[in-house]
């Protein structure tokens, strides 16, 4: 096991995997490594859910911080193709959180949640000693839908084209940028740390994932989480037993990302991105997704093609997992200097 960060495939084979609880036949997609969500199908209905943290920042305000937490949760469902319905939110908050910061995080959760037509229906709330943010709890989002509607995350098939919305280390500059504004300001130009700062509120790919799907056909989505983009598609062509070749010329990269990640010494293309979705789209429906992520605003694009073989293949190079992911030594370094 990494000293942080998620487990690795080793770990999770070896201690995890073989220990799941009973076997039914209901469940059709478990546990595995990489991999956003389960599935079980219960009367004519596939039910997506994923179980995330729940992660409250409070230097970034609780309001933004309480955004972020319920779009993670959502985030792992939304990309069975099937839109989030139901939420289970567990608080296990420190001591110190204050009702009326408490308040404003629920209220934030509240009307995301309405945003998506996702209802609340179960959960636990409570103060305990020992339990200290930004992991406060953890919650279950569940999308309930057509078996016909869902994308499997083991879905990629040769030929398929490879879509990446937004780019690298949406998450890693979106979060390290506000954290440590202040540190950067002054060895950074301050264009570039406010489009570092802007990149928060992309750090969603529930919409991406929704607006994808329904223009189709998707094959497989993934959400570019701990790993970032390399990472993500190398998880994405194991799962399916396929190599996926990847052009990092056509990835778009948003303002801010090369100046935060040159300031903050980590490489974007495997720094942790929610935010990002990676797609593998049938090619008769590239043009189709391109042209309604453009029409929601988000910046994708045609990066790739899904090939026989195996693993990742980046401008011709074979590239491995990268393992360890570089944000959370970052944060725990800048964290230290800035407490100096």
């Amino acid at each position: 096991m990494p000293e942080l960060g998620k487990v690795d495939r080793d770990f999770f084979d070896e201690y995890i995997y073989p220990n799941l609880g009973a076997d039914r036949d209901d469940v059709t997609l478990g546990p595995q490594h990489g991999v956003d969500f389960g599935v079980v199908e219960t009367g004519g209905a596939a039910v997506a859910m994923a179980t995330d943290p729940i992660f409250v920042m409070p230097s970034l305000g609780f309001e933004r911080a309480a955004w972020f937490a319920v779009h993670i949760l959502m985030s792992d469902v939304a990309v069975s193709g099937i839109p989030p319905s139901h939420l289970s939110v567990d608080f296990n908050l420190p001591p110190e959180i204050t009702n009326e910061e408490f308040a404003t995080v629920w209220e934030t959760f509240d009307r995301e949640a309405r945003a998506f037509d996702v209802s609340v229906v179960t959960g636990h709330t409570g103060r305990y000693e020992g339990c200290n943010y930004p992991m406060v709890g953890g919650g279950t989002a569940v999308s309930v839908g057509d078996p016909d509607d869902l994308v499997r995350p083991d879905g990629a098939q040769v030929g398929d084209r490879v879509v990446v919305t937004k780019g690298p280390a949406i998450e890693a500059t979106g979060l390290l940028s506000i954290q440590f504004e202040s540190l950067m300001r002054g060895d950074v130009a301050d264009d570039d740390v406010d489009a570092a700062t802007d990149r928060f509120y992309d750090m969603s790919p529930v919409q991406d994932a929704l607006t994808a799907a329904a223009a189709g056909p998707v094959t497989a989505m993934h959400d570019a989480t701990e790993c970032g983009i390399y990472g993500g598609l190398y998880e994405m062509a194991r799962s399916a037993g396929v190599g996926i070749e990847l052009r990092r010329d056509d990835v778009p990269v948003l303002p801010g990302i090369e100046a935060a990640c040159d300031f903050f010494d980590i490489d974007p293309w495997i720094s942790i991105s929610e935010g990002t979705l990676l797609a593998t789209v049938d090619p008769s429906g590239v043009d189709d997704v391109l042209a309604a992520l453009e029409g929601e605003d988000i910046p994708a694009a045609e990066v790739g093609e899904v090939v026989e073989g195996s693993g990742l293949v980046v401008d011709g190079e074979p590239t491995d997992h990268p393992g360890v992911d570089p944000f959370w030594g970052a944060m725990a370094e800048y964290m230290a200097e800035l407490q100096e």
